[in-house]
């Protein structure tokens, strides 16, 4: 017998990537149980499905960094004496990260490259072991939302957030909606899609010289972010190219302000509406 729940969850994070440094991404979760039914006559009930399985993806990978443990360019060190680690990357182009977090901040995937069927294999061995023993298998499917527009990777750190959201490294995969005198503008959506490819959007305040770094280092090329939440303490530095720097914090609603407030600032006779996606069905609408 097979039980199906379609879009049970998204997941929001950042992974490593050999070719593209940090990405943001944004995946849907499909999940299929295969199993023997219960005393219930059920292979497992609706509502623990909904709730337990889905918590227990949550607490594995989403708004977190997916660190390909098996790659050669990455090193990762725990901090003696603290629960924190520094993860420092190279991808194949050269590109460098480092970045110390606490361990709840990050997935370890023992595979050389982050790809759905690795984070699969990952959840699946983390799932099954949590279920009841009439469930025999788990059947996982990730899938990209389907944007016909345009769109945009990026990764970023909410420290105001009192959630998950404070990690300084998890992202999304976002589409943009761009309104010029309340007709779309197709051409404004590229640019921006285009500016914010596989981008960290840091807050300009967060932004540190290397003396004031505390577990990582950090390059003439590279510039660095640090602070503290109630999780803990974060630090990031990545190449100055990979970076946009706001002058505001990183909301959802304050990006999409920004970039609104950005368009009426080059083009003051027209009107703007930004509509700003979070990952997958959720976002902010601004006028400008």
């Amino acid at each position: 017998m097979q039980l199906f729940v379609n879009d049970l969850t998204v997941i929001d994070f950042s992974y490593l990537c050999t070719q593209r440094g940090m990405v943001g991404e944004s995946w849907i979760v499909d999940l299929t149980l295969h199993g023997e039914l219960d005393e219930q006559n059920m292979v497992l009930d609706f509502s623990k499905v909904k709730k337990q399985v889905k918590r227990i993806i949550d607490d594995t990978v989403d708004h977190k960094l997916a660190i390909p443990t098996e790659y050669s360019g990455v090193n990762v060190q725990h901090i003696e004496g603290q629960d924190y680690i520094k993860v420092e990357f190279e991808s194949n182009s050269g590109e460098k990260i480092a970045i110390s977090s606490p361990s709840d901040a990050y997935c370890f995937v023992d595979a050389d490259r982050i790809e759905m069927s690795h984070v699969i294999k990952h959840l699946a061995s983390v799932i099954k072991p949590q279920l009841p023993a009439n469930v025999k298998k788990v059947e996982l499917s990730l899938r990209a939302e389907d944007i016909s527009g345009f769109y945009y990777h990026y990764t970023h750190g909410l420290k105001k957030h009192d959630g998950n959201c404070q990690r300084i490294a998890h992202g999304h995969r976002s589409k943009i909606q761009i309104f010029e005198n309340d007709m779309k503008s197709p051409r404004l959506e590229k640019e921006a899609s285009k500016l914010w490819e596989d981008i960290y959007v840091a807050t300009d305040e967060d932004e540190v010289a290397e003396s004031e770094l505390e577990f990582i280092s950090k390059t003439q090329s590279q510039v660095a972010y640090k602070y503290e939440s109630s999780q803990g303490k974060f630090e990031l530095a990545m190449e100055k190219a990979s970076v946009y720097s706001m002058p505001v914090d990183t909301t959802v609603e304050l990006i999409a302000q920004y970039l609104a407030d950005k368009l009426k600032a080059q083009y003051p006779h027209n009107n703007y509406k930004v509509v700003a996606y979070e990952g997958v069905a959720k976002g902010a609408i601004a006028f400008a």
